[in-house]
């Protein structure tokens, strides 16, 4: 296996031009390509043979200097990107990609890392993973994150294209008008407030996705926002109340502790 690129099937090599703005490009025979970034052997190895037989083509890069000459030379539809590289850190690494480049970056920590884990999003990874995981679930969050991509098939951009013939977005129950702002539950008319409102419509739009405290907060309340940020917890429990079918159990809107918060609906 070459110290630079590996494909579980067959020999596939970087391509020799520089990725624009988030494109996607793909490989010719129509795989999806994967930058995996990541100075574990044991990682590397079980994941070029466990995403190969997944159907994606995989690039490796041991360390973040590395990871960001692979990137540059290539076109990844998507990043795997631990956390501790040598050279350059996997938040450095994020950094330098997300100065110019919208592509999805799934950032890989160690278990209990939960301050490098909001800095990771917070820097621009979209989503993240923690060791040792499953490799389904691995998949499952990459699928996911490609179809919030710009240009996937579930991005904030096409929600639109989600709606059902009654111009209604609608999934695990809940039904709601994003135009009229009217939500209804399990066929009742729930009634909520304007920040309930506005939190869940973010919430819906990145399903599948955390979304860290910061962001939420900024984006409902506004980044001059100084007020409590418990605010937020308040507003979440509020929302439970009306949405989830029991609230101390909540499963549509979930808790990633010391992050943010997830929506998870049937198709995220």
């Amino acid at each position: 296996m070459s110290a630079r690129t590996a494909n579980a099937e067959a020999g596939t090599s970087s391509k020799g031009h520089k990725k624009p703005s988030g494109g996607r490009g793909g490989r010719s025979d129509g795989a999806i390509t994967v930058l995996l970034a990541e100075d574990e052997e044991s990682f590397v190895d079980a994941l070029v043979i466990g995403l190969g037989n997944e159907g994606f083509g995989v690039t490796v890069a041991r360390d973040g200097a590395e990871a960001i000459k692979l990137y540059e030379e290539s076109e990844p539809d998507i990043i795997l990107l631990d956390l501790m590289l040598p050279k350059v850190s996997g938040i450095d690494v994020c950094r330098a990609i997300r100065a110019h480049s919208t592509v999805p970056i799934i950032m890989v920590t160690a278990k209990g890392a939960e301050i490098d884990t909001v800095v990771a999003l917070e820097v621009g990874a979209d989503d993240y993973v923690t060791k040792p995981y499953r490799l389904r679930e691995l998949v499952a969050r990459m699928r996911a994150v490609l179809r919030r991509a710009p240009g996937g098939t579930d991005s904030s951009e096409h929600l639109l294209s989600q709606l059902d013939t009654e111009g209604m977005w609608e999934s695990s129950g809940i039904r709601v008008d994003f135009d009229q702002r009217r939500v209804f539950v399990r066929g009742d008319e729930v009634h909520l407030r304007r920040k309930e409102f506005e939190l869940l419509r973010l919430l819906v739009e990145n399903s599948g996705r955390v979304l860290t405290r910061d962001v939420l907060i900024d984006r409902v309340w506004g980044s001059d926002y100084i007020g409590d940020t418990k605010t937020l917890d308040v507003h979440i429990k509020r929302l439970r109340s009306r949405i989830e079918a029991d609230p101390s159990v909540p499963v549509l809107i979930t808790t990633v502790r010391g992050v943010g918060y997830r929506f998870a609906s049937e198709s995220s």
